[in-house]
């Protein structure tokens, strides 16, 4: 067997040949698939080349001043609002006015983009549906790809499932929620498509497939002459959003629609990005539909960003919550900055998911899910995130408590929180750190990668839906407690967690998830593997920036290009 120009295994006296048909400079490493094929048309990689050719030095320059953020942080910078951008921050404008058919988004859910997930997100109830190619979303090859033919018969209105094991065919009803779709955040490469010898940005293929095929038929079914519209993640800076704006353009002109076609929410999902709110949404502003508070991934990013700080420990995860000071804080300032500027301010995620076999469990879950929803109307905020369509009712009865307006833009302008500071969004948490809390952690993130290596990036653990943001607040949490040797309160008051103590945890929690999932499913997944991933990066002697990166390398896999000439 000889290793081919593009390195993969071929029969050496055989000329091998892609069925898919592809632009100069674009290779396709995935598996091919006929239904695939269809997304991936010539003239639609070429319009992903296209973006990846003018926007690759952009992107580049944006994560290495990522990097240069982190360094400054880590020699004992805050992050804080920018001087140079006071003028955008103080300055009287208004984004562009958001379209008619978003007007309402009191409840919005969200989940991969499966075909039955599609299909039951869209018939829920919610008035929007985040399909989404990020956290919820293990990004293999047929994951991805399959999403994408997808959305493609959603957007169309024919999408249908046929579930073999309960003889049962699953369609859209005639009112269905409203697509909203996040691409990958600019971090993440696409390894199965090469341009110009490079893997593709991933974001950009995940945009790029999905606005070439469907914007017409979406713009005339689902947006009313606009759209389609999107959830921008992970961003840090303005620049990113400068970007972005830059690439709806670029994608509105080739299509020949109208400029502000795209619109998009950006989620403020890292610490850095919440002194940028101002800013992000005038880089955006006639493509901009609001901002939303991603508050899994910011609590995260607040670990992240101070992991070099030893007098910034978070207290256990379950104690992180909106109540907090900076999380509340971080709240109350972007509902002010949306209404300000003429945007949705969207709510966090219900994580919880319905607890069908124990009645008591399950109203008690739904009661924390209604304080919570009730929280953020009454500070404000015009619509929020449920993780299940069993919580759609019990949200949207909450939401509906605004009144006969479909948002509370006009109505909550939240002034007092026009004097936050820098100081409000950064105040240390306060809380106890428990050997329960560390034991949660090692084994909601070992149980949540071996789902995502394993095709699933949207899991049901202990009755809450995890995604990659809360795995990663369990493996940085964890990685933080180790570094700085962190004293336990509780029954293990006083005993500092150490190499020694983290190693008898991973081996208990093992034990424990090979109880709870059953022996012969605990050999048949990929437990021992995750183990070692998530392991390695919390004992690393430095922070990788996500969990997702080191593991992609896992579920790449890379096909033999073949012919009908062979």
């Amino acid at each position: 067997m000889d290793l081919g120009t593009n390195g993969y295994s071929t029969p050496a006296a055989k000329k091998i040949e892609s069925y898919y048909d592809v632009p100069e400079g674009v290779d396709i490493r995935g598996r091919y698939d006929e239904e695939f094929a269809k997304i991936l048309t010539k003239d639609a990689l070429k319009f992903v080349a296209d973006l990846q050719r003018e926007f690759r030095n952009h992107i580049k320059y944006a994560l290495e001043c990522r990097k240069e953020a982190k360094k400054r942080y880590n020699e004992g910078a805050l992050p804080g609002f920018d001087p140079a951008t006071r003028y955008i921050r103080e300055q009287e404008w208004v984004c562009a006015p958001f379209p008619p058919a978003v007007a309402d988004r009191k409840v919005e859910i969200t989940g991969p983009v499966e075909r039955k997930m599609i299909i039951n997100a869209l018939n829920s109830g919610a008035k929007v549906f985040m399909a989404d190619f990020e956290d919820a979303l293990s990004p293999s090859w047929e994951n991805l790809m399959g999403g994408q033919v997808n959305l493609k018969d959603a957007v169309a209105g024919t999408i249908s499932f046929h579930d073999k094991v309960r003889n049962r065919v699953y369609k859209l009803n005639d009112q269905t929620a409203k697509l909203f779709v996040r691409p990958r955040g600019w971090h993440l490469p696409e390894a199965h498509i090469l341009i110009d010898g490079e893997p593709a940005t991933g974001c950009l293929v995940d945009f790029g497939l999905y606005f070439y095929h469907n914007h017409s038929t979406f713009r005339h079914t689902q947006g009313a002459g606009f759209g389609p519209f999107f959830y921008l993640p992970k961003m840090e800076h303005s620049r990113e959003a400068k970007i972005w704006n830059s690439v709806f353009e670029k994608a509105e002109k080739v299509a020949g629609i109208e400029r502000g076609s795209i619109r998009a929410t950006v989620l403020i999902e890292t610490l850095p990005a919440v002194f940028q709110m101002d800013e992000i949404l005038y880089e955006l502003k006639e493509h901009s539909v609001g901002l939303n508070c991603g508050r899994w991934d910011y609590i995260f990013s607040y670990v992240k960003t101070f992991q070099a700080h030893p007098d910034r420990l978070l207290p256990d995860r379950v104690q992180v919550g909106m109540t907090q000071h900076f999380m509340k804080s971080y709240s109350d300032l972007l509902i002010w900055t949306c209404h300000r500027r003429g945007v949705h301010a969207m709510g966090g995620m219900a994580a919880q998911i319905p607890i069908k076999d124990d009645p008591v469990a399950n109203e008690a879950a739904l009661e924390l899910v209604r304080k919570d929803k009730l929280r953020e109307v009454n500070a404000g905020h015009d619509g929020t995130w449920s993780a299940h369509p069993g919580l759609i009712g019990a949200c949207m009865e909450v939401f509906n408590n605004m009144g006969n307006t479909p948002n509370q833009i006009k109505t909550m302008k939240r002034e007092d929180a026009a004097n936050l500071t820098e100081q409000d969004l950064l105040q240390i948490p306060r809380g106890a750190r428990s050997i329960e809390g560390l034991r949660l952690n090692t084994r909601v993130g070992i149980q949540y990668v071996a789902a995502w290596l394993t095709g699933s990036g949207s899991v049901p653990l202990y009755n809450l839906m995890e995604d990659a943001a809360t795995a990663e607040i369990s493996r940085v949490q964890n990685w933080q407690w180790l570094k700085y040797g962190v004293e336990l309160n509780g029954d293990e008051l006083g005993v500092k967690v150490n190499r020694e103590l983290f190693g008898r945890v991973v081996e208990e929690e093992m034990a424990r998830i090979e109880k709870e999932v059953g022996t012969e499913r605990f050999k048949k997944g990929m437990y021992k593997e995750a183990c070692k991933i998530f392991t390695r990066q919390c004992t690393s002697p430095t922070l990788d920036d996500f969990l997702t990166l080191d593991a992609y390398n896992y579920i790449v896999l890379h096909h033999p290009r073949e012919s009908s000439k062979l």
